[in-house]
């Protein structure tokens, strides 16, 4: 038996259809995703869930517990699903899901390959990030590939909407990385660059502790809110060229993260430890503001 035939097909009753399905992963998810794609088209619809679902599903093996090796085995069994996507025919719900989508929107294949192979940076007990180069590689294929891959279903013109992708993706992992730095070493996660952390004096990068305590540390992490904010300006000015309908729901995400931005660089002297997070009242009013006027 090869790889691809050992994958974990998803539990789910018989009766329920891969577009149902991928709809109930979103639902499950509590994520202000399901409303800010509420109001597409039921194909556009369908297919944001489909891409949805699928990430799900592979950052959840990334994520939980386990060994390394059965998460790359697991990540690997993915990777042949999305080949057979392109080849064959698909054995999971999910894929069977993103089968009409990548059809009827040119999704790309080495965008869903990207994916996986940021979970496989994620997979192992440990992560560092050597330098500012790799840190871009790693959101690019957990965010900003994601981003490709929605662009083509809002139906952007392909060159934009793959600048649109890179710059809303860099900014959104960013403010990800810079919100939950206390939350990743507890779990032996330091996505802040090693040179950079070298550069203001934090040599040991195994001492996570030492790290949180050190003086250079919030200038590490202003330093990297320079760029995430650059990257917002990008997106914006870049979502201003696109048509306004078609690429409102990539401006409703911007917006909901672009407040959790600026509530989180507003103090410099943030205690880390500190949760930062949106009111349900201010998401709701972010998707009404930009979804609907």
């Amino acid at each position: 038996m090869d790889q691809a035939e050992t994958i974990n097909v998803e539990s789910h009753n018989a009766d329920v259809s891969p577009a149902d399905y991928v709809e109930s992963v979103v639902k499950a998810s509590g994520s202000s995703f399901f409303w800010a794609m509420r109001r597409l088209p039921v194909e556009k619809r369908n297919a944001m869930y489909a891409i949805y679902a699928f990430c799900r599903k592979v950052d959840d093996i990334a994520d939980n517990p386990g060994i390394e090796d059965e998460k790359r085995l697991k990540l690997g069994q993915w990777r042949a699903e999305i080949q057979r996507l392109y080849t064959d025919i698909p054995r999971t719900i999910v894929g069977r899901a993103l089968a009409q989508p990548i059809d009827q929107f040119g999704l790309r294949q080495q965008d869903f390959g990207a994916v996986i192979a940021g979970m496989e940076m994620d997979a192992g007990d440990r992560v560092r990030i050597a330098d500012i180069d790799e840190l871009t590689l790693y959101c690019d294929r957990v965010a900003s590939a994601v981003g490709r891959l929605s662009t083509r279903v809002f139906g952007l013109d392909p060159e934009i909407g793959d600048k649109l992708a890179f710059a809303q993706g860099q900014a959104l992992q960013l403010t990800n990385i810079l919100r939950d730095v206390v939350e990743d070493m507890a779990r032996d996660r330091l996505y802040l660059p090693t040179d950079l952390l070298t550069a203001h004096g934090i040599e040991d990068t195994d001492d996570l502790d030492a790290v949180l305590r050190h003086p250079g540390l919030p200038r590490v992490c202003e330093l990297l809110a320079d760029v995430a904010a650059r990257r917002f300006s990008e997106a914006r000015g870049l979502a201003r060229l696109c048509d306004r309908d078609a690429v409102r729901p990539a401006v409703m995400m911007l917006e909901v993260y672009g407040r959790i931005f600026a509530k989180m660089t507003k103090d410099k002297r943030r205690d880390l430890h500190a949760p930062v997070r949106l009111s349900a009242v201010t998401k709701l009013w972010v998707l009404f503001r930009y979804g609907f006027l």
